[in-house]
């Protein structure tokens, strides 16, 4: 059975930092993308946002515009795992935060909803003006 194993998450205010981890197998987490998805309060779960992915081998990593340069995604090999730090959060940050695994050997990243195949259990983030 494969799991994401997500930790981190919390309260903070407009401004804060937070930091996610994804943690998974060995094999879901090699040569794979690997991305973190925000469900914003009140929207569906497959209307999730994708904020940042990344391509396990050669570090290519893909953001939203509206995250760019506050959000950081970046992995660690020997834990098998995958963090999201964001930085200058802001209330429109609040929500559930999943981190998603695509098929390993499918290939190619990205922030589509669609590729991913494996998901963690979600993590709430909260964020006051």
């Amino acid at each position: 059975q494969v799991q994401l194993v997500q930790s981190g998450g919390g309260s903070v205010q407009a401004g804060g930092s937070l930091r996610l981890a994804c943690t998974t197998s060995e094999y879901i987490y090699t040569k794979n993308c690997m991305a973190w998805f925000h469900q914003a309060p009140g929207k569906k779960r497959e209307d999730s946002e994708g904020v940042a992915a990344i391509y396990t081998v050669g570090d290519f990593t893909y953001y939203h515009g509206s995250v760019k340069g506050r959000f950081t995604i970046s992995q660690e090999n020997a834990k098998n795992t995958v963090y999201l730090q964001m930085n200058s959060l802001t209330p429109e940050d609040t929500g559930m935060y999943f981190c998603a695994a695509d098929r390993p050997g499918d290939g190619g990243c990205g922030l589509n909803y669609w590729r991913f195949d494996y998901w963690g259990q979600g993590t709430q983030v909260n964020v006051s003006s």
